[in-house]
């Protein structure tokens, strides 16, 4: 009789014991952190939240909606208990959401057209640097140090003062052999000769080692930042028509920047998705985007080509994490803080940045 009865009961308090199915919100075009890609969900905080719910063993059916804006306006209302997505934890935000563990920082950029003309001469300048000048300087010297040593060493040897062309275009023959390399084998015969040769072969590859090295460092990555060099900070906007997405902590922070009497006010103007941010700049609707930078570097990272680039980056860097609803337990908000916590000390986050990132 009493196994019946704790039979009856273990059914009655089983569908009670189940795990509530969370209402997920999550936004499309906010790659690459939200995103729906033929059919399906994808994106860093996505993949963010699988791994969390994974974890702790938390069902959950996603919502979609169209932007941030309406993703806390629903968790506040209860009306989707997690929001997630790279949604920036700001002060006015946190006043009126609950939010879990941060997961990342990130700050805001602005994507404007490249002036080529410009870039032509932050080139040039670049080349022109004391640093590479004094390169340059020191591997002619060193070559034409090594082409005296030829020239002694070689006396008795090819005995080059003794050429048919002569003695000065003799020494610019073994100067031109040591710096470029093809020849060797005619300008020396000595032991000592080909010794020269073999130092003067080790001083073209570290200085080449360093050229490109050089160039890649202070050239390449500068012309990938460098978009307008008027732009230095969010003030030279003024009077610039910019696109942000509405609701967003970019229009928010233009706002202010209006309301602050800032003249000419900066003109906004409505951005759907950031990844279609390019076609307002190539029609010449935008002068400028103001988004977050990890948005606009994956879009750039999209484009084939090159013909923009940002002029301001890591502007206001808050904190990203998940909102909650207000009817989340704090068991629930403890379990999935943890998760985010573990995920985040194991660079499992850091992770899903990267490959969010390379993703086409």
């Amino acid at each position: 009789m009493l196994w019946l009865l704790a039979i009856v009961v273990s059914m009655a308090a089983g569908p009670s014991q189940a795990a509530p199915v969370l209402r997920v919100g999550v936004a499309d075009g906010s790659q690459p952190c939200s995103y729906r890609q033929r059919g399906s969900w994808s994106g860093m905080a996505v993949e963010l939240w699988q791994q969390v719910a994974d974890q702790e063993q938390i069902p959950y059916v996603l919502v979609p909606a169209d932007n941030t804006t309406e993703l806390l306006a629903a968790t506040k209302r209860n009306e989707v208990d997690v929001a997630i997505g790279c949604i920036t934890i700001s002060p006015e935000r946190i006043r009126q959401n609950r939010f879990s563990l941060p997961f990342q920082e990130s700050g805001l950029g602005v994507m404007v057209k490249r002036n080529q003309l410009e870039l032509g001469s932050s080139l040039l300048r670049s080349l022109l640097t004391p640093d590479l000048i004094r390169l340059l300087v020191a591997y002619v010297v060193l070559i034409g140090l090594l082409s005296v040593a030829v020239w002694q060493v070689e006396r008795n040897g090819s005995k080059p003062s003794s050429w048919e062309i002569g003695p000065r275009r003799a020494f610019a023959l073994i100067f031109q052999v040591l710096a470029t390399g093809p020849g060797t084998n005619t300008v020396v015969v000595s032991t000592r000769g080909h010794t020269f040769v073999f130092v003067a072969y080790l001083v073209r590859i570290i200085t080449a080692s360093l050229l490109v090295s050089y160039v890649t460092l202070n050239v390449v990555r500068g012309n990938q930042e460098l978009a307008s060099p008027n732009i230095r900070s969010l003030n030279d906007l003024a009077g610039q028509r910019v696109a942000v997405r509405r609701g967003t902590v970019s229009n928010d922070l233009l706002q202010r920047l209006n309301d602050s009497g800032l003249q000419p006010p900066i003109q906004l103007r409505e951005l759907d998705q950031v990844i279609r941010a390019d076609s307002l700049l190539a029609a010449d609707a935008v002068d400028a985007v103001l988004a977050d930078d990890i948005q606009l570097d994956f879009l750039l990272q999209q484009l084939p080509h090159k013909l923009y680039g940002l002029a301001l980056r890591n502007l206001n860097p808050q904190s990203q994490a998940f909102a909650l609803s207000p009817g989340i337990s704090e068991d629930l908000e403890t379990r999935i803080n943890e998760a985010l916590g573990r995920l985040k000390r194991d660079g499992v986050v850091s992770r899903l940045r990267q490959q969010a990132m390379n993703k086409s």
